[in-house]
């Protein structure tokens, strides 16, 4: 699951402008590749400048792009989802750690045979304790996972002997297979167990993982690096890359100094200055890849900091309402995205089968965002900002150092703001701190940037009730019955016709509720070395096939000829 993904950077891409390829001396120092007659077909190192760290590495838990990248790479499914994205049913999903799978006659259970080959990283076999261990650890409340609410309807798993573990559902729907498959990641018992759910999170084992996946975790010094290795001896195979090496930055620009440098070889999004900085320049490309992420101005229902009261100037959906209708959200995405942005149009990416771009939702009209403050008793002071009984119209506005996109939104939505009586603080800073006051609910606004999961019920996890709270997905505390019905429709619904008029309903609820400013439908367009054969780009995650990148012997630097020793029998 990826509703809370919290990155810059799913539909297919598109992009705005037909862009040349970008060159960059992608060799450290500009020093030319040494010959590698002798080298084999696999080999690499892939650095990735990352502005921002991984906040865990347990994949109950984890929720930062970083984070995930590296629990996805490290850990296994049951079945992995197919390019097609597909949700209903198990058409396309393919053989993991399960070489195949038998349904039960009434379809409320399934029985996982799992390859006899797969081992931990630690040499121990994967058994069918794992997975009833793995969910039973996922949908524990003592670990507070924000995933477990896309488990609801996996009941449990029983063993039925070491290889063959059975997964039991509440009740039959179009895709409960996708919600054991896709939101469960397999965790090995054996190492997990040794600590109690509840201290998981501040453990060594948040930071060293075990997993089963094509790579193997190495070493992670926090702000600094995280690196992760083939494993040699895999029962689907070597990664064909060597290793994978995060170099933490604190924001985008030293992320991409790294990348013009030489010292990284992937930059994930560059600003559209940065990719004209990188016109005509040797050794990179372009490096576009589809997502599932929006992004958003969320406005927090509760107090700042205080989930128990409501907001004072935000519970009032006339002042929601204004404040969305001042800002001009097209000029911005102009002035941000230049000709590469398309727009957002409500709580979904515009590629998810369930969209729907022509929601109803308040137009930029500052004359009547000045009229509802008005009726709202809001008038102007002397100073230019709004009063009501004493109180100013004052936001504090929170935004990750992290995402010069939102940086600039926050400077643009500030003055939007200000024009009509409200005064807005912008609070700024490293990604990790941002996101404790969003979990936290410490914020009045918010610029959010979410990654959803392809199907309809990924919604509920960032703006159903039920995820409301400090393990939940929802931090603008938005709550309406109306929404959870429809979206329990749509995900309960067998036929894909109706799932989505439900769906759409769903959406146009919150739309009317205005608990946020829709402002892009994120699609990313990074920059990577020409070293480097890229495989088919999913749009949950552009590391998804990265164990089949390669690069070509002749193309390789000192950094890519490091070999790693085969695993001993």
């Amino acid at each position: 699951m990826h509703p809370s993904i919290h990155t810059d950077p799913m539909r297919p891409f598109r992009l705005a402008l037909c862009l040349a390829p970008l060159a960059l001396a992608a060799c450290g120092g500009g020093e030319a590749p040494p010959a590698a007659a002798a080298a084999g077909p696999d080999g690499g190192t892939l650095v990735v400048a990352a502005p921002g760290d991984a906040d865990n590495l347990l994949p109950p838990l984890s929720t930062t792009m970083v984070g995930r990248a590296v629990v996805d790479l490290v850990f296994d499914h049951l079945a992995e989802i197919g390019d097609a994205m597909n949700t209903f049913g198990d058409e396309g999903f393919t053989p993991r750690l399960a070489s195949g799978w038998t349904w039960g006659p009434d379809s409320t259970s399934v029985v996982f045979h799992l390859d006899p080959r797969a081992r931990w990283h630690d040499g121990q076999p994967v058994r069918a304790q794992d997975v009833r261990f793995s969910l039973a650890l996922a949908k524990n409340p003592a670990i507070a996972s924000p995933f477990a609410q896309a488990l609801a309807n996996v009941d449990s798993a029983t063993v039925l002997d070491s290889l063959d573990a059975k997964v039991w559902f509440h009740r039959h729907t179009p895709e409960e297979f996708f919600d054991v498959a896709y939101q469960l990641w397999i965790m090995p018992a054996h190492v997990y167990d040794t600590v109690p759910p509840e201290k998981l999170a501040t453990s060594e084992l948040a930071r060293h993982p075990v997993g089963s996946g094509r790579f193997r975790f190495v070493s992670w010094q926090p702000g600094s690096r995280l690196e992760i290795e083939a494993d040699t001896g895999n029962y689907r195979g070597r990664a064909r890359l060597d290793r994978v090496i995060w170099a933490i930055t604190p924001d985008n620009n030293s992320a991409f100094a790294q990348v013009a440098s030489g010292e990284a070889d992937l930059l994930e999004t560059a600003a559209p200055d940065q990719i004209k900085a990188l016109a005509g320049r040797p050794g990179l490309r372009l490096f576009p890849w589809p997502t599932l992420q929006y992004g958003f101005m969320g406005m927090n229902f509760r107090a700042a900091g205080h989930r128990d009261r409501p907001n004072p100037i935000l519970a009032d959906q006339r002042v929601r309402r204004a404040l969305s209708m001042a800002i001009d959200r097209r000029a911005m995405l102009r002035n941000v995205f230049d000709s590469t942005g398309h727009m957002g149009y409500g709580p979904f990416p515009a590629g998810l089968a369930t969209a729907d771009t022509t929601l109803s939702i308040p137009r930029y009209d500052v004359a009547h965002a000045e009229a509802l403050l008005d009726s709202a008793g809001w008038t102007m002071g002397p100073d230019s900002i709004r009063h009501r009984g004493g109180r100013p119209l004052r936001l504090r506005l929170i935004t990750p150092t992290s995402s010069a996109f939102r940086m600039q939104y926050a400077v643009l939505i500030q003055e939007a703001l200000r024009r009509v009586g409200a005064r807005v603080d912008i609070d700024a800073g490293p990604f990790n701190a941002y996101y404790a006051k969003q979990t936290a609910g410490d914020f009045d606004l918010a610029l959010i940037t979410y990654s959803t999961d392809p199907n309809a019920g990924g919604a509920a996890q960032s703006w159903a009730t039920a995820s409301i709270g400090p393990t939940g997905g929802n931090s603008l505390s938005y709550s309406d019955p109306r929404f959870d019905a429809l979206l329990d429709s749509a995900t309960h619904q067998p036929n894909v016709t109706q799932a989505k008029a439900y769906a759409r309903r769903a959406y146009q609820v919150i739309a009317d509720d205005v608990p946020a400013v829709w402002l892009y439908d994120f699609f990313a367009v990074g920059a990577i070395s020409t070293r480097f054969r890229v495989t088919a780009l999913r749009p949950d995650g552009w590391w998804e096939h990265l164990a089949d990148w390669t690069v070509p012997v002749a193309d390789r630097i000192p950094r890519d000829r490091i070999g790693l020793e085969p695993a001993k029998p």
